[in-house]
């Protein structure tokens, strides 16, 4: 793969809050893609992340998409609000919606990019049904809720049964990874038929946060490009 071809999301969660406007503009000024945002209601997982209002702060200074992934319970109610903050990308949970199809319409609808993510639970193969009406997956490799978790090895086997499921429906699928993703696995998430790499504490918690953004985006089968 390319080494410019994925895509690297730095999560704000990891981000530190109390100084989140020098965060905003550090994604900014790195070779990062998207900000991931994550919307936690406190019930579908057990964590209150922050809600819309500080999500449109970051939308106003953010000079790169918006990537919101909804850790809630029926999101439907949430959607257009979520767009109306600046979501460029929605992704909503597998486990959360009882009529899932209807829900990725009404994202799309709303012309935002519409995704799905799954818990590590969670298998793949039950996408099969909706896989033409998404432009995003998003793996859990952690149970969600938390950042700085351990990631889970099984995933690197969701990343290609997905894939393999994806070829001849939907070849364009964008596989989105997310929780305990680092220079240490990012070249075999590649290599297993990643596409986007969301990173929180290899990125907020590095001492140079610029320089491990250029690192995960430059990573190629284990070797970093200058």
């Amino acid at each position: 793969m390319s080494t410019t071809k994925h895509l690297i999301a730095p999560s704000v969660l990891a981000a530190d809050f109390a100084r989140l406007y020098d965060d905003v503009q550090m994604v900014n000024n790195s070779e990062a893609d998207w900000f991931h945002i994550d919307i936690m209601d406190g019930v579908f997982v057990p964590n209150i992340s922050f809600g819309f209002p500080v999500m449109q702060a970051i939308a106003k200074h953010a000079q790169k998409p918006l990537d919101v992934h909804l850790m809630i319970v029926d999101p439907d109610r949430y959607l257009k609000t979520c767009k109306d903050a600046g979501a460029a990308v929605i992704t909503v949970h597998y486990e959360a919606c009882h009529h899932l199809h209807r829900t990725l319409s009404a994202i799309r609808e709303l012309g935002c990019k519409a995704g799905v993510a799954l818990n590590p639970h969670t298998p793949v193969s039950l996408l099969k049904d909706v896989l033409a009406d998404l432009d995003l997956v998003c793996i859990m490799s952690v149970n969600p809720g938390f950042g700085g978790q351990k990631f889970i090895p099984q995933t690197y086997t969701k990343i290609k049964e997905l894939r393999e499921l994806a070829a001849n429906v939907n070849p364009a699928l964008l596989i989105e990874i997310d929780g305990g993703v680092g220079t240490g696995n990012a070249a075999a998430l590649l290599d297993a038929g990643a596409d986007v790499l969301v990173a929180g504490s290899s990125v907020f918690g590095a001492a140079d946060p610029i320089v491990a953004v250029k690192e995960l985006k430059h990573i190629e089968s284990g070797i970093q490009s200058a």
